[in-house]
């Protein structure tokens, strides 16, 4: 039962494969791929784009420290140079958190100007690849509709399309039904000259050729003889007498 399923998905694996690789058409599959890497190039330049954004924030807030620093910097001066020694400390204090601060903020810029410079050099990559494949592309293209016309031209040439062989079929047949009645005709006149048929044109009335004819009048004669000879014998006159018997009579008679 295990083998039998198996061969059974298999043999449906291959109808659908066949069917898909008649659908299937170079050209399109050809641009949906270009599609689908210009599609990527895209997702590139968004990934730049974002790594772009969170540097230019990652700067905007290293730029505030920055001027934090001077400030704080400024401020514990004032203070030291007020008599306010404990106000400096506090000043001086906030100046080395800003300063740690920026030079963490300094680091992620770097790894971030770092990640730009990658993806600014995979996109020219990408984008490289994509020109290239286009013009393979079209050059595919044009090689494929090219090979295509050429095929149905001979296709149509020598009659080896499917479309080609119908009318090829369709010629045969009516081949074979000219040569049949031919052969039909030729039956009827060899037939007819041998006079297998009867002529009807000769027939007379009520269908009936010669030889009917004859036969229905020997029939006829043999009836009327029939009735007359009764209608005599009802009369008393008999059976008429020979000719000769009549002729004989006469030479006996009165001189």
């Amino acid at each position: 039962m295990a083998g039998t399923s198996g061969r059974f998905t298999t043999v449906i694996k291959a109808k659908i494969s066949k069917l898909l690789d008649r659908a299937e058409d170079p050209g399109e599959t050809l641009d949906y791929s270009y599609q689908k890497q210009l599609e990527s190039l895209q997702g590139v330049k968004k990934g730049i784009a974002d790594v772009v954004t969170a540097k230019k924030r990652l700067q905007m807030q290293s730029s505030k420290l920055e001027q934090s620093v001077v400030k704080l910097d400024t401020q514990a001066r004032q203070a030291l140079g007020q008599g306010n020694e404990e106000l400096a400390r506090i000043a001086l204090e906030r100046k080395n958190v800003a300063q740690t601060e920026l030079q963490g903020l300094d680091t992620q810029v770097s790894e971030l100007e770092a990640q730009q410079q990658k993806l600014i050099d995979s996109q020219q990559k990408l984008q490289t690849k994509i020109e290239n494949f286009r013009t393979k592309k079209e050059v595919i293209k044009a090689q494929y509709n090219a090979a295509e016309a050429q095929v149905r031209i001979s296709e149509a040439a020598t009659g080896v399309g499917e479309e080609m062989a119908d009318v090829g079929l369709a010629m045969q047949r009516a081949v074979d039904k000219t040569d049949q009645m031919k052969a039909r005709a030729g039956a009827v006149e060899e037939l007819e000259a041998a006079g297998a048929f009867e002529d009807l044109t000769q027939l007379g009335e009520g269908g009936q050729d010669d030889i009917d004819r004859q036969l229905h009048a020997l029939s006829s004669g043999s009836q009327v003889d029939d009735e007359l000879a009764k209608m005599r014998a009802e009369l008393g006159q008999g059976s008429p007498e020979p000719e000769a018997q009549q002729i004989e009579k006469g030479e006996e008679g009165p001189a």
